[in-house]
């Protein structure tokens, strides 16, 4: 193959535009629940469904993507990604019914669950020397892209028309895949940031092959399966517990502020409030935790946040509002630690995209249940003490998984004979 060189100001725009797009789907729609309730009827379970779609879609696609990787380059598979959600968020727009709407939300929320899995491996891939800060930058923007349009979907839908206000941002995937389809044209398999060659592994002890699912081992290649994983599985607990009771504020912080006597603008602002926490936080995060041994004493703290949050929201909610929503959006900082430990626990860049192929796909597949189980518990006991216990119980999970992740071991070490 013709090897040549990507600027790596073109591949640094391509990772940090892509992820300026992976959340703008998912945030717009809960401040407009009820306008398009005029449209579209959006029953309380139709609510906790569509804040489930995200997560499962996310699972299912970043759980498949790394199988995927086998057949297509990264930067192939990062276009056809970008596409995927782009028709998605253009197409639920112009759905006439509701079920149609949640299935076009669904092919939307899977080319960006798909776009979850490949970053990391891409920044292993063009930046192995720079992986904190990059992982810093493109959070960071990521947390942009989560608050933007929650601020902006309520005065844009008042100017135009909900359908417009959703779709409007379908764009922001087409300008990503610019940069990546640059890079295609440019020649394939690339680094931006050449780093040292590795030194040539021992005659005798021959690399293993990375593997998500358990196959049929291979003659002299021990096969490597994620499920037995510990430290797949404390990622898998981290990232799952951390996304899930982020998507089920997302999908029902509104509803609760709203019924504690704000309007449906004020509750936006919280809800852009709680997304915007993100963005020095996911700067900070990465830079900090990159420098320690082992960063688990940033995950107690954080717990502590989201622990605090809650108990405001909960005990109450129209007093203090601002700072409970602080709280709580200080706590999901757990996720770009996540995201930065998938490279700084592998060795390797397949290792790097089989642990965030499983441990994204098996976390946002465990966080699916929780805008959904929050909405039903919250209908079954008519008050919203159970959805927070619930939430409560999981942060327990997301501190056993951080503290197995954290640890200073590398996944191929759970395989070393």
């Amino acid at each position: 193959m013709n090897r040549q060189s990507h600027p790596a100001w073109l591949i640094a725009a391509g990772i940090l535009i892509t992820a300026l797009s992976l959340r703008a789907a998912v945030t717009v729609v809960p401040p407009l629940i009820s306008t398009i309730n005029h449209s579209l009827p959006l029953n309380e379970t139709t609510i906790g469904i569509l804040g489930m779609l995200p997560t499962a879609a996310f699972g299912l696609f970043g759980f498949l993507t790394p199988y995927v990787i086998r057949w297509a380059s990264l930067e192939r598979l990062i276009v056809i990604s970008i596409v995927v959600g782009a028709v998605g968020q253009v197409a639920r727009v112009l759905a006439p019914n509701t079920p149609l709407f949640l299935i076009f939300s669904v092919l939307a929320f899977g080319g960006l669950g798909a776009g979850n899995v490949l970053l990391p491996p891409l920044v292993k891939k063009y930046f192995p020397t720079r992986i904190g800060l990059m992982t810093a930058l493109y959070v960071t923007v990521m947390s942009v892209g989560t608050a933007l349009p929650a601020q902006l979907a309520v005065p844009l839908a008042d100017a135009t028309s909900w359908q417009l206000s959703l779709a409007s941002w379908a764009g922001i995937s087409v300008i990503a895949a610019l940069p990546w389809l640059g890079a295609l044209a440019g020649g394939r398999g690339t680094t931006a940031d050449p780093a040292p060659a590795p030194a040539p592994p021992p005659v005798s002890s021959p690399a293993p092959k990375l593997v998500v699912h358990s196959t049929p081992r291979e003659a002299g290649a021990p096969v490597m399966n994620l499920w037995r994983s510990p430290t797949a599985w404390g990622l898998t607990f981290m990232f799952g517990c951390t996304s899930l009771n982020t998507y089920a504020l997302f999908a029902w912080l509104p509803s609760i502020l709203v019924q504690a006597g704000l309007d449906r603008g004020q509750a936006g602002s919280m809800l852009a409030l709680f997304a915007a926490l993100g963005l020095p936080l996911s700067l900070l995060i990465p830079l900090v935790a990159a420098r320690m041994r082992n960063p688990f004493p940033v995950v107690l703290v954080l717990l502590g946040c989201f622990v605090a949050g809650y108990l405001g929201l909960l005990l109450s909610p129209a007093n203090g509002t601002w700072l409970w929503v602080s709280l709580a959006g200080t706590g999901p900082a757990t996720f770009p630690l996540s995201l930065l430990l998938i490279n700084h626990r592998t060795r390797t860049q397949r290792g790097a995209g089989a642990l965030s192929g499983f441990g994204q796909g098996m976390g946002y597949t465990f966080a699916c249940s929780g805008p959904l189980l929050f909405g039903l518990l919250r209908q079954w006991t008519g008050s919203w003490n159970a959805p927070f216990i619930f939430l409560f119980a999981t942060l327990l999970l997301l501190g056993a998984g951080a503290y197995i992740i954290c640890r200073p071991r590398m996944l191929e070490d759970d395989f070393r004979r």
